[in-house]
């Protein structure tokens, strides 16, 4: 009966993952839908004290509405407005090169720079930018042409606040629902389980995204400020890349200072604006935000943050982005919990170390071995 039932869960189980490679692309928009009202829930759980969980959710669905409008509104179009004129820019950094830089080195190192154009990756890079800028438009006008695909996208975004509203409604309902579904002699493992489990993601999930938020408002309006050239689109990527340390702060230094040399006024000014803003920024991560949002709860190394967003994506899309925090999170507690298991075995050999151990005492130390001869001496 045991082996009978093993293989059903097996079968169950190669089933569910031939679905969900079928299935990938219409499951996208209740992948993200879910993750929403996820995300959402422990906020409607706390206004279910005061008000009824309907209220609740209407509430934490209308702020999320809201939080949703004004970064399409605002972000968005500036963002694209300053990657669009990044190309120029180019331009400029490459003449401050030739014309400060270069005659610099060769001054005080005596590089041979007469015969290499140390320039010359900038006018590649500037070239792969018009071209990715020429077809952008042509890959949107193409979609134009093609309706359904159109309509398909469109039917999508429409959907995904749709069922965020009753998932989030529902959201305990279907929990309770799951945990009817389990097996009685695996309940408890299996719940204990997916408590850790939810603990790793939520603490990821809400903790970290909170930190990036934070940290990419932080650079974007210190860079702005201070005038520097795309401090906005500078900030906003240095604060979405911040969940893998080092990272973040690394990529956001190297392209503000390289937009300090071109931004109007004194560039040796804005290069040390841009190194203030970062170090205030990993000061404020270190001993304030991570702290307070993150804790310790986390349990995800960056590394394997990496790995499970690149595996989900090669083996289901954007699908598999969405599902790849997820199922890293239930991966590794399944394996911590396999390690625990592995490590009490016959097959690691801890009871017969424990045996061994007794059966053989240690000998007392010197000093006391010492004073026992001595108390016991005529």
């Amino acid at each position: 009966m045991v082996n009978q039932r093993a293989w059903w869960w097996l079968a169950a189980v190669l089933v569910l993952a031939g679905l969900l490679v079928l299935l990938a692309p219409v499951l996208t928009p209740f992948a993200l839908a879910a993750l929403l009202a996820y995300l959402g829930d422990p906020l409607v759980d706390r206004l279910e004290k005061r008000v009824s969980r309907g209220a609740g959710v209407v509430i934490v669905f209308v702020a999320m509405g809201l939080i949703a409008t004004l970064v399409l509104a605002l972000l968005i179009p500036e963002i694209i407005r300053q990657a669009m004129g990044f190309p120029d820019q180019l331009q400029k950094l490459h003449g401050w090169f030739d014309a400060t830089l270069a005659p610099w080195l060769v001054r005080e190192f005596g590089l041979p720079l007469a015969t290499f154009n140390a320039g010359q990756w900038l006018e590649t890079a500037r070239a792969h930018l018009q071209d990715m800028g020429r077809v952008l438009p042509q890959l949107f006008s193409g979609l134009g042409h093609s309706g359904a695909l159109v309509l398909g996208w469109i039917a999508n975004l429409l959907l995904i606040p749709v069922l965020t509203f009753y998932l989030l409604r529902d959201w305990d309902v279907l929990v309770h629902g799951l945990h009817e579904l389990l097996p009685r002699p695996l309940a408890p493992t299996i719940s204990r389980l997916a408590g850790e489990a939810d603990a790793v993601l939520a603490g990821f999930l809400r903790g970290q995204l909170s930190v990036m938020a934070v940290l990419a408002i932080f650079y974007a309006l210190g860079l702005s400020l201070a005038g520097i050239e795309f401090g906005l689109l500078i900030g906003v990527l240095a604060g979405l890349l911040s969940f893998v340390p080092y990272l973040g702060p690394a990529a956001g230094i190297s392209a503000g200072l390289i937009s300090a040399l071109v931004s109007p006024g004194d560039p040796w000014l804005h290069v040390l604006v841009v190194a203030m803003v970062f170090v205030l920024g990993q000061v404020l991560e270190s001993f304030w935000l991570t702290p307070q949002l993150v804790g310790d709860r986390i349990g995800l190394h960056p590394v394997a943050v990496i790995f499970a967003v690149m595996a989900g994506g090669q083996l289901f899309g954007f699908f598999g982005v969405l599902l790849a925090l997820p199922v890293a999170a239930v991966v590794m507690v399944l394996l911590r919990h396999s390690q625990q298991r592995y490590l009490a075995s016959h097959l690691y050999g801890a009871e017969a170390a424990v045996v061994e151990g007794a059966a053989v005492p240690s000998p007392p130390p010197a000093g006391m071995a010492n004073e026992t001869d001595t108390g016991s001496a005529p």
